[in-house]
């Protein structure tokens, strides 16, 4: 009797050893997505935010015509489908803020490294002004075309209080108008956004 009452606690001993097991193995494979869920919901990593303004492309359509090349030939931004574009918005007589964001645009490409081939910068001047020919050197591969500004008010959208020229915008390769930076933009937090993009996406 003795004999099978010490057999019987033995298997319940096993039993729950076994259990305790179990368990472990379970929460070692849910580790990883317990981690997950913690990291996304309490911690909130920065890669959860976006230092540019997410917009939607179904409000901001690409405009089909009032865009010129400096020489008067029409043109549309479809010309560099296929890319991601950094453009900016300002006036030929291109101030220190307009060279500034020219410059940041140049920076900001050459420091995606291998990745800067899918990146084409653009200059929309909102005027009939000649352009300085030094300007026109110094940032050369930039695409320098003309707009009319009515295309300019019904297609960029601008922060409360701003103007259009205070802006880097994104555009996606399929053409869609999807990120505005704030005016005087921190290069870095833009280039952790671009490069975010570019990682994220199979296109362009």
């Amino acid at each position: 009797m003795t004999s099978q009452k010490s057999q019987s606690k033995d298997e319940d001993a096993k039993k729950v050893r076994g259990r305790w097991r179990l368990l472990a193995i379970l929460l070692v494979c849910a580790a990883p997505l317990i981690a997950s869920y913690t990291t996304y919901y309490v911690i909130k990593p920065e890669g959860r935010t976006n230092y540019g303004a997410l917009l939607n492309p179904q409000d901001h359509v690409m405009p089909i015509s009032g865009i010129s090349t400096l020489d008067g030939k029409a043109i549309t931004l479809d010309a560099y489908k296929g890319k991601w574009i950094m453009l900016q918005v300002d006036s030929a007589d291109c101030l220190e803020s307009c060279k500034k964001k020219l410059l940041d645009m140049r920076q900001l490409r050459l420091m995606q490294g291998r990745e800067m081939e899918r990146i084409e910068r653009v200059w929309l001047i909102s005027d009939e002004k000649p352009l300085d020919t030094l300007v026109m050197r110094e940032y050369d591969g930039t695409r320098m075309l003309r707009v009319k500004p009515a295309v300019l008010t019904t297609w960029l959208p601008v922060e409360s209080g701003g103007n259009v020229a205070g802006h880097i915008y994104i555009i996606d390769p399929r053409g869609n108008l999807v990120m505005r930076f704030p005016k005087n933009a921190d290069p870095n937090k833009i280039k952790k956004d671009l490069s975010k993009l570019l990682k994220a996406s199979s296109i362009g």
